[in-house]
């Protein structure tokens, strides 16, 4: 929730607390707090030579104050960097059972994983993100279709980019822009 002044903020954390313990809820005291957040935080911060403002995650986003390039403020979205790590992490792991899979069905399940990461994730402000998730894909697949033989151990990134030429890996986009598209 967004407000104007910290009474308000105040007032309404004071009765949602509240009217949580009337249906024996409560708020989880790590995952609640006020924080200074938007435009005037950041530019009293700015001109006290202050850091930027604090962030917040949410819905596998990390949301913080930044400026557009011609000066205007800004609510900008990365991905969750604890997120994308357990991703990775579970991806590696499935890549390993799929390792002796014929080439177009492994083609096949990482180009509608990241089709999936995009549609979910491809937010303007993230496209570090995304091509960052992209290249370590690349990398998970790279590294599981050396571990197949000894033969391939001595396949290097040429040899890799000759498979990805036939059997293109989709692109980072960003899927979700912030004009609305037309009917």
């Amino acid at each position: 929730m967004g407000f104007e002044r910290e009474a308000d903020a105040q007032q309404m954390l004071a009765d949602l607390k509240v009217r949580l313990t009337k249906f024996g809820l409560s708020l989880h005291e790590d995952k609640t707090r006020l924080i200074a957040f938007g435009r005037l935080p950041a530019m009293a911060r700015q001109q006290r030579g202050e850091r930027r403002p604090e962030t917040f995650a949410f819905l596998g986003f990390t949301h913080y104050c930044g400026w557009t390039r011609d000066g205007r403020f800004i609510v900008k979205h990365k991905t969750q960097s604890k997120r994308l790590s357990g991703k990775l992490t579970a991806l590696r792991q499935e890549a390993k059972g799929r390792m002796h899979t014929p080439l177009t069905e492994q083609h096949r399940w990482y180009s509608s994983l990241l089709r999936g990461h995009y549609g979910y994730f491809g937010l303007p402000h993230n496209w570090r993100s995304l091509n960052g998730f992209l290249q370590d894909v690349r990398r998970i697949w790279f590294n599981c279709l050396r571990r197949r033989s000894q033969k391939n151990r001595r396949m290097g990134w040429d040899w890799f980019e000759t498979v990805t030429a036939c059997l293109p890996l989709p692109k980072p986009r960003i899927t979700h822009p912030w004009t609305p598209r037309a009917a």
